[in-house]
């Protein structure tokens, strides 16, 4: 039986390949090269989906990546559900399964359509302003209840098992768009030499030329032409083309993620093949080719199924051979739509009516249509429609206001003109122009090597839009250091529409508060509720925007923002350039999370860290812990001890005789050249410049708001050499602020920075036995107290091994951190060990070094500090160096609050019992509720060595409260602390010394 809505000839799809295909479960067929949606257009199929809020029957609106209705799930197997995809961009295969969306208990009949009824209730903004009451009632109840009648699809719940591939590429010349100002770009920029890559969304590069039915380059239809040019360019050994291929964000300096879908497309992907894969790509130009995307027309009930744009329209016919109605009402403000008309009419659709809103109407495709005998109604505008599931009819009228008739149509195609994408070019931080004779924004001055060309530049008759892609892609290959090739030249025959359009509201001589004109399809935003929105006194069009939602979400405003911004600009009596424009975020077109992830995801995730002495301390049974990406060994139990045992006599150990550390996880960063300690000067708190070489110093690094961001011991292995430690949590932020200041506010001093994290083990041996325990193994290194005193380093060996030496301590007793190749570190390790066995050497972890550590009042970045902690709050006043010019962070410190004698201070806690860290302290705990929290336990421990309960914490004027007694409110009740010098252990360093 033949099908009504497919032609028999035409199009770019292969009817020798037959594709079957399911719809909400019932089975259909296509042809390879349809999409989705043209399938199910040619299968007389336009109902296929609900609206956002209102829950409308809604059916196709665009042919691209510009829909915003046809949101559809597509399912591969229980597993292999992508939900919210473009129907217009799936493209079809053999066994395809999708369904609709937002819809209950059918898509024919959805309870949910009550919300249209109720719509009165439901004005803009109204979560605002009707969910308030009771207090706490959206979280609880309101919110549960909107979204599960309001959104789109439902996200998978099992895992994706597909695969997602990243990679790095380099160009002279990245072309986005292989519409006919890209194809022209790449040919030109090719042509010189440079290295081009072409990246098109679409499965096939051609962009409008794949729907001309009519024009012709240098003598060839539009499709030989651009068959011709692509196996030109398919030769050429510097060109890469990628079709399927998404650019959804310029970032810094020329740098573009493209997402390529490389197996969405085939009914029996090999598995061997990722489903998508990022291209992260540094161009050196860009030209944006990226064309225009053509605007509804606003008129009441505009979003019934079967109005669509008259470009989306023209494209089911002429590129897939699929008819979208039998009687077609044709909705314009300019002349693109005629060429909807002309195709519609050569596939038989009857055309009931041309309303243009223009009164004046020539030129080529209108005069086209005149001969065919098409009825043109000028001066005309549509104001009403009709039908439930498809649209059966509208009410067409004089724009100037008067009675109107009514037209029977199960299509309307529309055309408001058409607006330029600039994503790209606004994402490049490049400036916008207001062009008053389109009525469009268009591209400006940009920060970036970014240049548009054709359509998205506003340029709109094919020979020019052509010829403006030749001299893009030539000054872009030239800019990149490349000889401009020969001038070309192409004859060009096509009946081009004028430049025209309208962006707004259309008239239409009924209340506007009781109509629904839509704005934004994707999001059910009408121009009543933009209007409502600027007399709720909403001036700034982004404030609009998230009132009304309109623009944002997926869609993010490709059909609706110039309607929107031209709707504000009449409602404030203001001009449209005084209004402004939003903001196109990435990602413009939506992108899978897949992509992002690539393969960190289970256990490459994030990666474990492990040191080289790992697998010794496993096989003495060390319990691990994850501290940032390493695992590091937290307690050695012997036997049946608990931690809480294991971890005490691991401190006497220390404190008695010897204890043996894995430090490795310190993060490392040696900073060499002439200028090596100047940019220390500057990113640290201390002064650097006269430290001697073969020393040490307690380094502090700020914000540039004054609070802490981390800190660690830094040796001067040179008068041109530092090797600096940083947190093991930090290392990565500290490389990362170090290189960033050194590459954007100091690029004048000379040097550099290398990452050594993963290149030393070390291993700390604290205790007041420390010296004997090494100095057997240790080579041409003096260790006695003078010759290298606490705070110093030194180079050598240690059992033949290159080693950096350090004394330095995080326990309070005499201590040495031995820094070894990694390679070499287990070894290292044992021999040290075993030489300890003699002096009662004990293995210990970080319970212990954190006891340990607490007990001399030595702070943990991220533990005594929260963010919002200056150096002087934790007693490290004297690591400021009052007599320097500057640093990171010097000016904030300068600020009055810095100074203020209530600000939290560290302090000491002495207390019955152990307390809990986090826990608030109090004056009073008896006082009425809500009580003031005085501040915080930053570390609470018990000390094996003291016997008793230590801790640290924030007080509010801690150190003028030092000898008070405050309270820690507990479930159990109020607990006294005695405020105490932070400092439990030695308070006066002997040890430390000795």
């Amino acid at each position: 039986m033949s099908n009504p809505f497919r032609l028999a000839l035409g199009g770019r799809i292969d009817r020798k390949r037959p594709l079957s295909f399911s719809f909400d479960g019932k089975s259909f067929q296509g042809y390879a090269g349809d999409t989705l949606a043209s399938a199910l257009i040619a299968n007389g199929v336009h109902l296929v989906g609900r609206s956002f809020k209102y829950h409308r029957p809604r059916g196709f609106l665009a042919a691209g990546s510009d829909e915003p209705n046809a949101m559809v799930a597509v399912k591969r197997d229980t597993a292999r559900v992508t939900p919210n995809t473009r129907a217009t961009g799936v493209e079809l295969y053999d066994g395809l399964t999708a369904e609709s969306q937002n819809r209950w208990p059918s898509l024919a009949f959805d309870a949910g359509a009550v919300n249209d009824l109720l719509s009165p209730f439901f004005p803009a903004g109204f979560y605002y302003k009707t969910f308030m009451w009771p207090a706490g009632a959206w979280k609880r109840f309101y919110e549960p209840k909107i979204r599960a009648m309001a959104g789109l699809g439902v996200a998978p719940k099992e895992a994706d098992p597909d695969r997602y591939l990243q990679r790095h590429a380099h160009c002279d010349v990245l072309v986005v768009g292989a519409g006919p100002a890209g194809l022209a770009a790449a040919l030109a920029a090719s042509d010189t030499g440079a290295r081009v890559i072409l990246a098109d969304e679409q499965s096939e590069m051609g962009g409008s030329l794949l729907a001309d039915d009519q024009g012709t380059i240098d003598g060839k239809p539009a499709g030989a032409w651009i068959a011709e040019a692509l196996a030109l360019l398919g030769q050429r050994d510097n060109v890469t083309l990628l079709a399927r291929t998404t650019a959804f964000g310029f970032y810094g300096h020329n740098h573009l993620g493209l997402c390529e879908r490389v197996t969405d497309h085939l009914a029996a992907p090999d598995p061997k093949l990722p489903r998508e894969r990022l291209w992260q790509v540094r161009a050196k130009q860009v030209v944006a080719a990226a064309g225009a995307i053509e605007r509804p027309l606003v008129f009441p009930d505009n979003d019934r199924p079967g109005i669509m744009l008259a470009d989306a329209a023209h494209c089911f016919v002429t590129r897939y051979g699929a008819k979208p109605g039998s009687r077609a009402l044709i909705a314009t403000a300019g002349d693109d739509a005629y060429r909807a008309a002309l195709a519609l009419h050569a596939a038989g659709v009857e055309i009931a009516a041309i309303a243009d809103l223009r009164e004046t109407v020539t030129g080529p495709l209108p005069e086209a249509a005149r001969a065919l005998g098409l009825k043109i109604l000028t001066g005309s505008v549509v104001t009403g429609t009709r039908g439930r599931l498809r649209v059966s009819g509208a009410t067409v009228a004089p724009a100037k206001g008067g009675a109107g008739s009514d037209i029977a149509c199960d299509l309307i195609a529309m055309s408001g003109g058409f607006t330029p994408s600039l994503h790209l070019h606004s994402q490049a931080r490049g400036k916008l122009v207001f062009d008053a004779a389109s009525g469009n924004y268009l591209p400006g001055e940009s920060l970036y090597a970014l240049r548009s060309a054709g359509a998205c530049k506003g340029v709109t008759a094919l020979a020019d839009v052509l010829a403006d892609g030749f001299v893009a892609g030539t000054a872009a290959a030239e800019a990149a250091g490349f000889a401009a090739g020969s001038p070309r030249s192409l004859a060009v025959s096509a009946l081009d529409a004028r430049p025209g359009g309208f962006a707004g509201a259309l008239p239409h001589g009924r209340d506007p508060n009781k109509v629904k004109a839509f704005v934004d399809f994707q999001n059910d935003a009408c121009a009543k509720d933009i209007v409502l929105a600027t007399r709720e006194g909403f001036r700034s069009i982004e404030h609009v925007k998230r009132y009304t939602t309109t623009g944002m979400a997926t869609d993010q405003g490709k059909t609706s923002n110039i309607n929107a911004l031209n709707i504000v600009s009449a409602a404030l009596e203001r001009p449209v350039p005084e209004v402004g424009l939003t903001t196109f975020r990435p990602p413009y077109t939506p992108t899978t999370f897949g992509i992002f992830a690539g393969t960190a995801r289970g256990d490459l995730f994030e990666p474990v860290r492990r040191t080289p002495i790992d697998p010794w301390a496993a096989g003495q049974g060390a319990v691990f812990e994850d501290v940032g990406q390493w695992k590091r060994a937290r307690y050695f139990p012997v036997g049946s001890e608990d931690m809480e045992a294991a971890v005490a006599r691991e401190c006497r150990a220390v404190r008695s005789a010897a204890g043996i550390f894995d430090a490795t996880t310190l993060g490392k960063i040696e900073v060499v050249g002439p200028d090596a300690a100047e940019f220390l000067n500057r990113i640290y708190t201390n002064a650097w410049t006269k430290l001697e070489v073969g020393r040490c110093r307690y380094g502090v690094m700020l914000r540039e708001d004054g609070f802490l961001l981390d800190d660690g011991v830094v040796g001067r292995i040179a008068a041109d050499r530092f090797h600096v430690t940083t947190t093991t949590g930090g290392a990565a932020a500290v490389l990362h602020r170090m290189e960033d200041y050194l590459q954007t506010e100091w690029p004048d001093l000379d040097c550099w920075l290398t990452s050594q994290t993963e290149e030393w083990a070390v291993i700390a041996v604290q205790g007041p036995k420390a010296r004997a325990v090494i100095e057997p193994l240790v080579e041409d290194i003096d260790l006695d107290p003078e010759a290298m005193p606490h705070m110093s380093v030194r180079l050598g060996k240690i059992l033949g091994v290159p080693m950096r030496l350090f004394r330095v301590s995080f326990t309070g007793e005499l201590g040495f951190e031995i820094n070894v190749p990694s390679s070499y570190g287990r070894k290292v390790w044992e021999a040290v060990f075993a030489a300890g066995q003699a002096h009662g050497i004990t293995p210990y972890g970080t319970e212990a070094m954190h006891v340990l550590r607490a007990e001399k009042g030595y702070i943990i970045v991220g533990q005594e500090t929260d963010g919002t902690v200056a150096p002087d709050d934790l007693g490290l006043g004297w690591a400021i160096a009052k007599a320097k010019k500057d640093f990171v962070g010097k000016r904030s410190l300068a600020r009055a609050e810095m100074r203020n004698p209530t600000r939290k201070q560290m302090v000491g806690l002495e207390s019955a019992v152990l307390l809990e860290e986090g826990a608030q302290i109090v004056a009073d705990p008896t006082a009425p509720l809500p009580l003031t929290a005085l501040g915080h336990v930053t570390s609470s421990y018990h000390s094996a060595v003291l016997g008793k309960p230590i801790a640290l914490a924030l007080v509010s004027g801690g150190r003028a409260r030092l000898g008070e007694t405050l309270h820690v409110p507990m479930p159990g009740g109020a607990i006294a602390v005695k405020l105490v010098s932070p400092v439990f252990y030695d308070p006066e360093g002997v040890r430390l010394d000795a």
